[in-house]
């Protein structure tokens, strides 16, 4: 029997494991030779597909993107998608938290017509992995965007910025150690996005993405869009 649980009672589930008390490693065997894995460049799509195939051996309810690359990595719900939405984000526990939550560009043009975007689950895992290879889950998280999104000095949204160009959100660091992050609410992080936005491509184009916004935000969310 498949079962559908929330991202809240995955989060609990996984919580249960103890993970901090084992270890795992990625091991890539072809003709005969096996290779151990040291380096991390691989252990966030490794862990996504752990987490997949967690899913499937306790008979959860799950569904991905027919894209891979499209966004979020698992639906829990096909009834109710809009709030199901759950994406899967690692980094190494001994460092600051650097991982993309998403591309700016992309982000900021598909939440002005999907503002349900926004209650999309963060399920981040904070790993570390020895000299050796083997990896362990120091702690996972399940937050929201707005409580995972930082600021900067350049930026009121926290971003990773090359010549000059915004490429991707970045998380802030307080989440690591359980302390609140600088959005409290998701209108204080789209303000965030307003005011990145007039900084970077002006108030005009600010303004117009903040118009369009409003209205599908009301549409979906019943109440208007307010961060003046």
């Amino acid at each position: 029997m498949i079962n559908k649980i929330t991202a809240q009672q995955l989060f609990m589930n996984l919580s249960s494991l103890n993970l901090e008390k084992q270890s795992g490693i990625i091991l890539f065997n072809l003709a005969g030779i096996s290779v151990k894995i040291n380096t991390t460049d691989t252990v966030g799509i490794t862990l996504q597909a752990w987490l997949k195939q967690y899913l499937l051996n306790n008979n959860i309810y799950f569904l991905e993107p027919s894209n891979t690359q499209e966004f979020p990595d698992f639906y829990l719900d096909d009834n109710d998608i809009y709030s199901s939405m759950l994406e899967v984000k690692a980094f190494n526990y001994n460092a600051t938290p650097a991982f993309d939550i998403a591309n700016f560009e992309s982000y900021c043009s598909s939440v002005v017509n999907k503002p349900y975007r926004l209650d999309a689950n963060y399920l981040i895992f904070g790993y570390i992995m020895n000299n050796f290879g083997d990896i362990t889950i120091k702690k996972i998280w399940l937050y929201k965007i707005w409580q995972i999104a930082g600021t900067s000095q350049r930026f009121p949204l926290k971003t990773q910025v090359k010549r000059d160009v915004i490429y991707n959100i970045r998380p802030n660091s307080d989440f690591k150690s359980g302390n609140k992050g600088p959005f409290q609410t998701r209108e204080e992080f789209l303000f965030a996005i307003y005011k990145t936005l007039s900084s970077y491509k002006g108030k005009v184009f600010a303004d117009n993405w903040k118009n369009s916004l409003s209205v599908n935000y009301k549409k979906y969310y019943g109440y208007d869009l307010s961060f003046e």
